[in-house]
Formats: structure tokens, C-alpha cells, sequence
């Protein structure tokens, strides 16, 4: 867009002046027929690339017969996939959302009822952690605080704790009576794609029921197939009491949800929280045919060995460069942290007609659609290379 153009959408993304007009598996076209590899993945979103054929059409057909009837009615094509979540997690219990804030919000009031249910009305404290990123309303942004993001918005609410990432002894010493959950990413996405060690998450998840204290996942960066196994937390021996997921969930439709536990959900009664558009049947539909493709024999497999194999030639190269500071993540989750300017090398990376997103740290994040082959890692690593190349020159 030409600077000399006004623009009638808030500058809150800054100068944008690429677009792409057509996507296609793991690539997108410009109007000039440019052909860019998306190693961003819409940002940990496409997870089954660009306008899947079973997606498609999946979405034609329900267009074709119904969009919106708002959660005042009963929906069974809604009941039929938190059913299909809930056999393939640990959730008894699904509330559909938007977006992935929108699940930790409500995760958020779902810790909060479970305790004012039981009475445990000093309970009002949530443990975080250093480099969290939960997403940009007030809630989230009392959750994570990083000035970065919230310095504009003070003042924020209260009743969170922030403590260091991974550090067990520090997260002892802070929990206390008044503690109601601890709140964590398995695997760090905006913070710099930083791993939650399992030793660490099978430590909470004790803290947690020695306390009567609710363990409550974001994986609405790092679920849905993301890491190789369907969440995350399959990982580690442990299971949460609440977790919010989106981005993946709908690969690249709006869709979100909060899962929890009959148990941990037991104060979301009538009138507790709402909805005008999750869950809608558009969402559902596609939805469902995702995690239907998720499901099916050898997929998570295969995304667990193309992983493992872009790890292994993500840390070639840092065995080869300098520039490299460490190779990170997890999963099709992973980023590499750099000793110059993050941000420039990620604008060398798409000028060679790569794509991927910047985070904290120093990090550039790699997040592609989990249909990648061994192939196009290869392709990806030729560009990554000569583009560290010509950072060196």
C-alpha cells in the first residue's frame, strides 16, 4: 500500500506492505504470481495449510445450509464435537469461543467459580510466568505483564503472581493459601519460543494437587498437533484442570475453546458466561473436520518425524554459524535465536521468499502448517541458509 494512501484501519500493525491474494498448501501468492514457503503459518494457525480441499468444501456445504443461530438453541453438530475433543483429551466439559484470549478469559472466570463454589474464597491469586504471552485484553494483559504490551493500559487487574519460567524452587516459595491456579504455555510462543521442561510441568501439576490448586494450560499456540502429539501436554505424565486452545483448531477459521474438567467447571453454571458467535455452526464444521484429519492413522506421526527432522537441520546450522545463538522448541514450534537484529533478518528471510514471525528474545519463530514434508524443510533451510549468508557478507 502506498504511503500516500490513507488507510482507514488503526495502525496497531504497523506498515504492511505485502499481501498475498491466494493461498495453497505451505504457499502464497502475491498478485504478481510471487511464490512465498510460510513457515509462519498465520502465526501458529494454518495448521493444515492453505485452503485444504476437505476444509473447502466442508465449509461450502455448511454455508449452503446454515451460519447462525446463537447459542439459545441447541446445536447437535456442536454437542457431536466437544464430544470428539473431550474422547481425545482429558475434558469432560467444552466452552467454544472466537479466539484463543477468548478461551483464557474464560479459563480465567472457570478457576475464579471453582473456588467461590467451594467457598475457598481466599483463593484469588493466579501464578504466572516470566515471558508469557496470553493474549492483549485486560485480563490476559494483568496475566502476563510485559510492559511491552501493556504499558498503555494501566491500570491492570489484579490477583497475579508472576514468577521465573522454569524455576521450581521460586515457584515453591510463592504458592501459598492464597493461590487458585498456576497458568502455563507448554512451549512459549510470543516469548521466544521457550519449552516448559517436562520435569518442571510434572512439578506443577504436583504443587497442584497437593493444594487444592487448579493447573490450567495455554495451548492456544502450541496445541492442536502443533508439538507432534495432539496437545501438548501429552508429553509430560501430567493432565490439566483447564487449557485454552485455538489458532490450529480451525486452521485459519475464527475458532477457539476452553476445556476443563466436570470438576473444575462445576461454578460455570447458567448465566456464568456467554457467546454470540462461538460455537457457531460455520466454526463447527470446519473445526471438526480438522481434528477428524488430526485423528487419522499416521498424521500426528508424521508431523512428529518432519519436526524432528527440521530440528536436526535447524541445528546443522548452528553448528555452521555464529549468527545462531541456540536452536529452541518443540514440535513444528521452533525458533532460532540470533545475535543481530531478529527483526532484520526476518525481512531477509521473506525477501527470499520465506516466511516466518519474529518473537521475544531475539527469536525468529517457525510455525508451519503441520503438512509439511521433509521436502520443503529442505527448501526452507536452503533459504535460511543463504539468507544468513548475506547477513554475513
Amino acid at each position: 500500500m502506498s504511503q500516500n494512501v490513507k488507510s482507514y484501519i488503526m495502525p496497531t500493525y504497523g506498515k504492511r506492505d505485502l499481501e498475498f491474494i491466494r493461498g495453497e498448501g505451505c504457499y502464497l501468492f502475491t498478485a504478481q504470481n510471487e511464490k512465498y514457503l510460510d513457515f509462519g503459518g498465520g502465526i501458529a494457525v494454518n495448521s493444515l495449510g492453505h485452503c485444504h480441499p476437505v476444509l473447502v468444501e466442508t465449509l461450502k456445504n455448511q454455508a449452503e445450509n446454515l451460519w447462525h443461530t446463537s447459542n439459545l438453541y441447541f446445536n447437535s453438530a456442536q454437542e457431536n464435537y466437544a464430544k470428539l475433543i473431550c474422547q481425545n483429551s482429558f475434558a469432560e466439559k467444552i466452552f467454544f469461543t472466537n479466539s484463543g484470549v477468548e478461551a483464557i478469559e474464560c479459563g480465567i472466570k472457570v478457576i475464579r467459580s471453582y473456588h467461590y463454589f467451594h467457598q475457598n474464597h481466599s483463593k484469588k491469586n493466579i501464578i504466572t510466568f516470566e515471558g508469557a504471552f496470553h493474549g492483549r485484553t485486560l485480563a490476559a494483559l494483568s496475566a502476563q505483564q510485559n510492559e511491552k504490551y501493556s504499558k498503555s493500559f494501566e491500570p491492570l487487574l489484579r490477583g497475579f503472581i508472576q514468577v521465573p519460567f522454569n524455576n521450581l524452587d521460586i515457584l515453591k516459595k510463592t504458592v501459598n493459601d492464597e493461590t487458585a491456579a498456576i497458568m502455563i504455555e507448554p512451549v512459549q510462543g510470543e516469548g521466544g519460543v521457550r519449552t516448559a521442561n517436562l520435569d518442571f510441568l510434572n512439578s506443577i501439576n504436583d504443587i497442584c494437587r497437593e493444594n487444592n490448586i487448579l493447573l490450567f494450560l495455554d495451548e492456544v499456540q502450541c496445541g492442536f498437533g502443533r508439538s507432534g502429539k495432539l496437545f501438548s501436554y501429552e508429553w509430560a505424565n501430567i493432565e490439566p484442570d483447564v487449557m485454552a486452545v485455538a489458532k490450529g483448531i480451525g486452521s485459519g477459521f475464527p475458532l477457539g475453546a476452553c476445556l476443563a474438567t466436570d470438576s473444575a467447571s462445576i461454578g460455570m453454571t447458567k448465566g456464568t458466561h456467554g457467546s454470540t458467535y462461538g460455537g457457531n455452526p460455520l466454526a463447527i464444521s470446519v473445526g471438526k473436520a480438522v481434528l477428524e484429519t488430526l485423528l487419522k492413522d499416521d498424521f500426528l506421526q508424521k508431523v512428529d518425524e518432519v519436526a524432528r527432522y527440521f530440528w536436526t537441520k535447524l541445528k546443522q546450522l548452528e553448528n555452521t554459524y555464529d549468527e545462531i545463538v541456540e536452536v529452541r522448541g518443540a514440535g513444528l514450534l521452533l525458533g532460532i535465536k540470533t545475535k543481530n537484529n531478529n527483526v532484520d533478518f526476518s525481512l531477509v528471510l521473506r525477501k527470499n521468499k520465506l516466511l516466518s514471525v519474529t518473537a521475544d528474545d531475539n527469536v525468529i519463530r517457525f510455525a508451519p502448517p503441520l503438512i509439511i514434508n521433509n521436502e520443503e524443510v529442505d527448501k526452507a533451510i536452503s533459504i535460511i541458509d543463504q539468507s544468513l549468508k548475506e547477513l554475513n557478507d
